[in-house]
């Protein structure tokens, strides 16, 4: 009983009897232990906050920290260019696809826009450039911010439509401002009466630059010209975190233990003479001398009453598993496998590299698919329907396609004949397959096409085509580690 229960019955007994009744009901009907407050749960936190609202005042210094950590920590920027490149790798390629071979090729002479510096205001990045860059910022920062600026082709004479791009950091958010009209304004983005965001309220420059060459200040951008992508995590969740924030105290720690054990292991490798002297003895001005420069088969003379002593330096023990199990945390938590975070292949064989490989491509395949894909190539493809209508080429009627980039097998030799059995068998198409190699099909099919009239004007007969090798059998391979 509590003082409050205590208080409640001694001027009503039977309320106090009541609250006695509904806590022991309480306590049994209680059945998880994550939710007790215990000794064992102490220090757990657990606010009630939503989404955005969790990380709300926190994700400029997470987002500094993160930036930090991918400077100076080596593991940080692994991480980062390990999903960067399985990603993006050599760009998520756009292809044109409708009946007309005239508007196909007119269009595809349009996205070469798209392929060339001059869609960059800066004019330094093309579409696939845009997409790594795009890329390493999420993962870096939680989010990125792409703004589509309308130009004059008057004065932009070199321009195919009359828009270019440019890729924004999130430091560009105004925070000041906290509303606008009847909308609500949350650390620069600013929300409708639905909750869906309306506009990004954006700085003329870094607010970090080294030098301003003009005075900060923002103006409201709408949402149409702003590509804001993240990675969403729970519903309702507007904002990014940088990708490093779960397992940033993890790295950290693991980073100055590895920088304590390099100190460590730089004293073990000393070796140093202790002097010990008789009770006494003389000892003579230059005592010592000779023994910091001791070399193989040295011998030196000592002064009477001087005995030596080597110390004992300390040993490093443990290092190498500590340090795998740390950086399989940190991979876990990034959601790449420990060998692309490590580059470290002990013990891996055919089957266990297949097996990281393959838990790690459904989370490439769901990042490409819903962030990349889903956020900044289909809005660059709205973009560029829209710059075709200001143009003047709004009627051309075509699909777009967007082909990730090629995967890489662990075995070709052995993966290959197995894709083709499943077309072959039914069980997925050929241009499916060749997409989820990451290989555009109406490519390969020109592509094949002009070889075989290249053949046929050159007088060269084309082979006939060979099954798939069978697999070699030399020993048994999946026990076998490199």
């Amino acid at each position: 009983m509590n003082p409050i229960d205590s208080v409640v019955s001694f001027f009503n007994p039977e309320a106090g009897l009541r609250r006695m009744r509904a806590r022991h009901v309480a306590d049994k009907l209680m059945n998880y232990d994550a939710a007790s407050r215990g000794r064992r749960s102490y220090g757990w936190k657990a606010p009630g906050s939503s989404a955005d609202a969790a990380a709300y005042g926190a994700r400029a210094r997470m987002r500094n920290l993160s930036r930090d950590m991918i400077r100076n920590r080596p593991y940080a920027a692994r991480g980062r260019d390990v999903v960067v490149a399985n990603v993006v790798g050599e760009g998520i390629t756009p292809s044109v696809r409708t009946p007309d071979a005239r508007t196909k090729d007119r269009v595809n002479g349009f996205l070469q826009h798209l392929l060339t510096p001059g869609a960059d205001a800066l004019g330094e990045y093309d579409l696939f450039e845009m997409q790594g860059v795009v890329m390493s910022t999420v993962f870096t920062d939680g989010e990125v911010l792409v703004r589509r600026r309308i130009r004059n082709t008057r004065h932009a004479r070199g321009l195919m439509l009359p828009y270019q791009v440019e890729l924004v950091e999130a430091d560009y958010l105004d925070q000041t401002i906290q509303t606008h009209g009847e909308n609500q304004v949350i650390e620069g983005v600013e929300y409708g009466p639905t909750g869906a965001i309306e506009a990004y309220h954006l700085y003329n420059e870094h607010p970090g630059a080294v030098q301003s060459r003009r005075s900060l200040r923002s103006t409201r951008v709408h949402w149409s010209d702003v590509l804001h992508i993240r990675r969403f995590e729970r519903a309702g969740q507007l904002r990014g975190v940088p990708w490093l924030a779960p397992v940033m105290m993890t790295l950290g720690e693991l980073g100055d233990y590895q920088e304590a054990q390099i100190l460590k292991q730089r004293m073990a490798a000393l070796m140093a003479l202790v002097l010990e002297w008789e009770d006494g003895a003389e000892r003579p001005a230059d005592a010592g001398a000779g023994l910091e420069e001791l070399a193989p088969g040295a011998v030196v003379n000592l002064p009477a009453g001087a005995k030596p002593t080597f110390t004992d330096p300390p040993r490093v023990d443990g290092y190498d598993e500590f340090m795998r199990r740390g950086l399989g945390a940190i991979a876990v938590g990034l959601g790449v496998s420990y060998e692309a975070l490590t580059g470290d292949l002990k013990g891996v064989n055919f089957s266990s590299g297949r097996m990281g490989r393959m838990e790690m491509d459904r989370l490439v395949r769901m990042w490409q698919r819903n962030l990349m894909i889903g956020q900044f190539c289909r809005g660059m493809e709205r973009w560029f329907r829209e710059g075709l209508a200001m143009a003047g080429h709004g009627r051309l009627a075509f699909d777009m396609d967007w082909t990730p980039p090629r995967r890489i097998l662990v075995d070709p030799t052995r993966e290959i004949p197995a894709m083709i059995e499943e077309v072959e068998a039914g069980l997925n198409s050929r241009q499916r397959t060749q997409r989820e190699l990451g290989r555009d099909p109406d490519t390969i099919r020109e592509e094949r096409k002009n070889d075989a009239e290249a053949d046929r004007a050159a007088g060269l007969e084309t082979a006939p085509s060979k099954g798939p090798a069978p697999p070699t059998t030399k020993g048994n391979t999946d026990d076998e580690s490199d």
